[in-house]
């Protein structure tokens, strides 16, 4: 009966939502309670040498060695910017945990040691960050293609969440809550350093840089007067790299009238409603947003979007994208800092991603107070 649970679990896995952007995050938070009977293992690999197990981009690796690793949770989804996964990190870097559940504050907390059970997963990467997941069998499910944001075709996603309790419980542990991670601060030097980061192989892949994937600290970002955002006019429709028509870019022409951290459905509509977009295209070139039924259509079809915010480490770009359905989207950035007299010091997730051959530096804010303004 187990082996049967076991098998209907894992074929419930099949269906992937490949964008979590179009799904509200709702926050509950239940009394804190200490961990009953806290894990002990012994973890035999270590995160970096978990990581190192993948070596080439598109090969993602099902893990069969009984691996096991440990780490502390260095993440919080209860503002709504990290969804659906943890990150955890050891002495040797860090890695997304795609656990597939919302609300994962009530049960995993700061500086808690988690263990995972590696064998079964699965490795891999999505637009240059590794990830410990479930295997995705695309062909299998009958998934669509999604997009990354970069608008790249997702099949880059090579793992799905661990969304069944059961492959959950037999797979992730969670041990005793102790100090929480404190987060390491990064130069410019260390930034290229990660990003220059090299596979035991010799292959240049940043996804193996020790701070992908950890708490750091950025001091001194000045704005970039630039911003990326992929909209959707219709996000009902397909809306991959095949279909250019059903997407337009906001990029390379300064902020498009986009001061906050990313866009709520109603700023969304706002920002359609003042023209801010008029003179964007789809992807094909063939209409403008200043279209009248295209703009209609695209208020009618409103939802929240992730935003990149461009800042500057002395020369090194950092994107800092938000969820639009975080609990700070509409946050204004402050007016000093648009304005290039002040800069930022952010606490968040480092992340890189892979658009067009090349790696970039992208971050990720745990919440608002993770944003500290230097006048």
């Amino acid at each position: 009966m187990r082996k049967l649970f076991y098998t209907i679990s894992v074929a419930a896995l099949a269906i992937l939502t490949s964008c979590s952007e179009w799904e509200p995050v709702v926050n509950v938070t239940y009394d804190d309670v200490e961990v009953a009977d806290p894990v002990e293992m012994t973890a035999n690999c270590t995160i970096a040498q978990l990581k190192a197990i993948y070596s080439k981009i598109g090969e993602p690796v099902k893990i069969d060695d009984d691996l096991i690793i440990c780490g502390q949770v260095a993440s919080e989804d209860r503002s709504g910017n990290i969804y659906k996964s943890l990150y955890i990190q050891d002495a040797t870097g860090g890695i997304e945990l795609k656990i597939g559940k919302g609300q994962l504050y009530n049960d995993y907390k700061p500086g808690q040691w988690i263990y995972v059970k590696c064998s079964g997963l699965t490795l891999g990467n999505y637009s240059g960050m590794l990830q410990i997941g479930y295997g995705r069998n695309k062909k299998a499910s009958g998934e669509e293609s999604g997009t990354n944001e970069d608008g790249e075709n997702a099949d880059n996603y090579e793992t799905t969440y661990l969304d069944v309790q059961y492959i959950i419980d037999t797979h992730v542990f969670k041990g005793k809550v102790d100090t929480p991670v404190t987060p390491k601060v990064l130069t410019e030097d260390d930034l290229k350093a990660n990003l220059k980061a090299r596979h035991p192989n010799g292959a240049v892949m940043p996804q193996q840089g020790p701070d992908f994937g950890t708490l750091v600290t950025l001091k001194g970002l000045k704005y970039g007067n630039e911003v990326f955002a992929l909209l959707y006019p219709d996000p009902d429709q397909a809306h991959d790299s095949d279909h250019p028509g059903n997407r337009v870019f906001l990029r390379n022409s300064g902020t498009w009238g986009i001061t906050s951290w990313a866009l709520t459905k109603q700023g969304y509509i706002d920002h359609l409603n003042a023209g801010d977009w008029d003179t964007a295209t789809t992807g094909d070139n063939a209409r403008k947003v200043s279209e009248t039924d295209l703009k209609a259509l695209m208020i009618r079809k409103a939802t929240a979007y992730a935003v990149s915010q461009y800042f500057t480490l002395g020369g090194t770009t950092v994107q800092v994208r938000t969820s639009g359905y975080s609990r700070f989207a509409d946050a204004e950035i402050d007016a000093d800092v648009l304005a290039g007299t002040a800069t930022i010091d952010v606490t968040g997730i480092l992340c890189c991603y892979l658009s067009n051959g090349e790696y970039g530096v992208q971050f990720t804010l745990i919440d608002e107070d993770s944003v500290v303004v230097n006048k």
